[in-house]
């Protein structure tokens, strides 16, 4: 076998011009709409917050001056994990199991939103 695209037979991993290319397939799924605002609402302090359109409520959530801990902001590393309190959250990310994911009591919120229009989370 020649070159960067060789297949790496023992970790089944393709390579194609030194790029690791990876393939996720899932059920395709409901999401919520990325063009309306919700509010998350912080258990600890009572403290309501806007998360704009197209916005993630990590990185709102930073603006806003909440420490909150991650790393990732993809939904692959489950840093950001959440406990859910009320609502109800869209869950996009690639920790939680799919029921997990219906008991809705954790969300990954560096790529999550919510179905509800106020989520309140354990913060």
């Amino acid at each position: 076998m020649q070159g960067a695209s060789l297949l790496q037979a023992h970790g089944r991993r393709y390579r194609y011009n030194k790029l690791l290319c990876a393939s996720r397939w899932t059920r395709v799924r409901q999401v919520a709409d990325d063009k309306r605002t919700f509010t998350v609402k912080l258990a600890s302090s009572g403290q309501s917050i806007e998360i704009p359109e197209e916005g993630t409520i990590l990185f709102t959530l930073l603006e806003h001056g909440v420490e909150v801990p991650f790393s990732c902001g993809h939904g692959i590393c489950g840093a950001c994990e959440t406990g859910v309190v009320s609502g109800e959250p869209d869950h996009r990310d690639f920790i939680l199991s799919d029921d997990e994911k219906a008991e809705n009591k954790t969300i990954m919120i560096c790529c999550s939103r919510s179905f509800s229009d106020e989520l309140e989370l354990d913060l």
